[in-house]
């Protein structure tokens, strides 16, 4: 039987010479073995086919041995002409290669712990066949067979001493071992095994946890990038705001800078066509020149200093966002650094439990027992309290803090805006201040518009008409706790301060009303809080016909026509404060004339009956 004829007896699957012969209904044949696991991983699909021309068959053919094939396979075994093996059959430099072998060996089938030799499948056959040799204790392929030959007595190893903890064999009790704890090594072996599984379970349950752990750290540098680009977004956001406040209120001040140049010029100018006295007119130039160039120094200066609260702050933002990235990227690199020993302990975990496992399937127990000592110590483990898995909540305290400095700047510019609106409206001019208005048309001429703030409004007070007109109801507002809000009285103060020249008209429905203008400062609780009860506010109490002023707890009635609308004019410089009943005509009821040392606001308190109102004019 030539070469060509031998392949014809060869497996396609296996590629070796026919085990157990069947021949599918296509005609191709193939070991029992190998033609079942290919069909089983077609089980699912239920179309089963053959590996070498793909015809499919439905349902699964039934496997009968080919009887002949197989007769011809034992007598091509039997004359020796097997097969020509293919190349991964020969033992490579990290193979076992068979002992028996001449020339280019096979590899290894496997290793027998009698003989102390490896055997290629073809060579092993003897310890198949003949009964003395079935006796033989085959294991896989192992290059550590002489490992297991006791160096002193030149003899197998089965034995295992216990007192000195290393393999033995039967002569070594006799002498060296001599009384020492000894059991055979299948007996140790499975005690060792026993505590292999245990090693592996605990390996498991490590890689389970760091797992888990590193799952968390994954969580907390997503948790941190994230609440990192909020913080400065939001902070950014804030910062603009402060910028964009300062350039308003950069704008207003030069505008009302300009505004009251114009006025002052303005006014300049028509006592200068009016007065014709040489002396005065030169005083006049010489002021308008004063006041121009002043302004003009004010508007410069105030536009500096407005630039630099604009880079100071634009710095901070920038510092803010640097601090942020940097404290960023310090929690990112400790939570990756940690990571990474994590991942790394994770790593040498399924190393150590791949080659316990591989361990636990060896089935020499001397290889077993020389190999589990060194594999069955575990390295020390990162210490789990070590990992601090923070709340996934990272910079928050620091959006608060910009709040906060946003709130407070915010405040301060609202509060040193009346003081440099009132300081640009009274600055000092050689001509006296006009008179009083005596119409109204005069009167309206310093109109302005006043809305009332939430804030302040007693919580059965509500407010409407975009804040102008308030209205006494029986329930509660649903307002929030404020520390400006009247809490006892039915009192409400303005949104907006108070200087220089101001004119303004309540009009007012039901039983009575306080008319009023009040200090920031008025206390916001207590019976000394009520408008005109103290030295911080001044009221006209109008009820039915009849009108009543109040000041520092002094009452004075005051006469006058029954109007439900009152006028108030305010020269803050001058101290005057004049209240007027406004019908088809204007008549004063009665006029304060006093120093005001604060920024006015606007007050109205309604204390009769529930329903009444009174609302703040949009006069033109």
């Amino acid at each position: 039987m030539n070469q060509m004829d031998q392949t014809k007896f060869c497996c396609s699957v296996c590629l070796d010479l026919l085990k157990d012969p069947v021949t599918i209904p296509c005609g191709h044949s193939y070991c029992m073995d190998c033609i079942k696991s290919f069909w089983d991983e077609e089980e699912k699909k239920k179309i089963y086919s053959c590996p070498q021309c793909r015809q499919t068959f439905t349902p699964r053919p039934v496997l009968e041995k080919n009887t002949m094939l197989a007769d011809l396979v034992e007598e091509l075994k039997k004359t020796g002409l097997q097969a020509a093996p293919a190349d991964h059959c020969y033992a490579g430099p990290e193979d076992v290669a068979c002992d028996v072998c001449t020339g280019r060996k096979m590899k290894a089938f496997k290793s027998c712990l009698f003989c102390l030799a490896s055997y290629c499948e073809q060579h092993l056959q003897p310890h198949c066949d003949a009964a003395p040799l079935k006796k033989h204790k085959l294991v896989e392929p192992s290059k550590k067979l002489q490992e297991n030959i006791c160096s002193r007595h030149d003899e197998v190893m089965k034995m295992f001493c216990r007192t000195d903890q290393q393999s033995i064999c039967y002569l070594c009790p006799v002498d060296e071992h001599k009384g020492h704890d000894t059991v055979s090594a299948a007996a140790e072996r499975t005690e060792r095994q026993r505590e292999l599984e245990v090693s592996r379970q605990n390996i498991q349950q490590r890689i389970q946890d760091r797992e888990k752990d590193v799952k968390l750290l994954q969580q907390e540098v997503e948790a941190i990038n994230q609440s990192a680009d909020q913080t400065v977004e939001h902070s950014e956001k804030i910062f603009t705001e402060l910028i964009h406040l300062i350039q308003k209120r950069s704008s207003d001040v030069k505008q009302q800078i300009r505004s009251q140049q114009e006025t002052e010029v303005s006014r300049q100018n028509i006592q200068q066509r009016i007065q014709d006295r040489e002396k005065d007119v030169k005083l006049l130039q010489q002021e308008v020149e004063a006041i121009n160039q002043s302004a003009d120094q004010t508007v410069e200066h105030s536009e500096k200093i407005f630039t630099e609260l604009i880079h100071l702050i634009q710095k901070r933002s920038s510092d803010v966002k640097q601090q942020i990235r940097s404290q960023q990227e310090t929690e990112v690199s400790r939570v990756k650094e940690l990571e990474e020993k994590l991942e790394q302990e994770i790593t040498e975990l399924k190393r150590k439990d791949a080659e316990l496992k591989q361990l636990s399937h060896t089935e020499d127990h001397i290889q077993f027992l020389h190999n589990y000592p060194s594999l069955s110590a575990l390295s020390e483990s990162t210490d789990s309290s070590s990992i601090n898995i923070r709340p996934l909540s990272y910079f928050e305290d620091v959006t608060a803090a910009v709040s906060e400095v946003r709130d407070k700047l915010q405040d301060i510019l609202r509060e040193e805006w009346t003081n440099i609106s009132l300081t640009v409206t009274e600055v000092d001019v050689l001509l006296s201040d006009p008179p009083e208005p005596k119409t109204r048309a005069g009167f309206l001429k310093y109109s302005c518009e006043i809305t009332l703030d939430p804030n302040t409004a007693n919580k059965q007070l509500l407010l409407s008409e975009g804040n102008r007109k308030v209205t006494l109801m029986y329930q509660q507002q649903s307002y929030s706790d404020h520390p400006d809000r009247f809490t006892v009285y039915k009192q409400v103060l303005s949104r907006e301060s108070l200087t220089g020249r101001c004119y303004w008209e309540v009009e007012w429905r039901g039983t009575g009303v306080y008319v009023a203008v009040a200090y920031k400062s008025i206390s916001r609780a207590g019976n000394d809080c009520r408008f005109g009860r103290n030295d911080k506010s001044w009221s006209l109490q109008c009820y039915n016909n009849s009108y009543t002023f109040w000041y520092n707890d002094i009452e004075t009635r005051v006469s006058g026509p029954r109007s439900s609308r009152v006028g108030v004019y305010l020269d803050h410089r001058a101290g005057i404060l004049s209240f007027y009943s406004v019908s088809e005509t204007m008549t004063l009821l009665h006029r304060v004339q006093t120093t005001f040392t604060q920024p006015l606001y606007a007050g109205l308190w309604i204390y009769y009956n529930y329903g009444d109102t009174a609302e703040l004019i949009k006069v033109k």
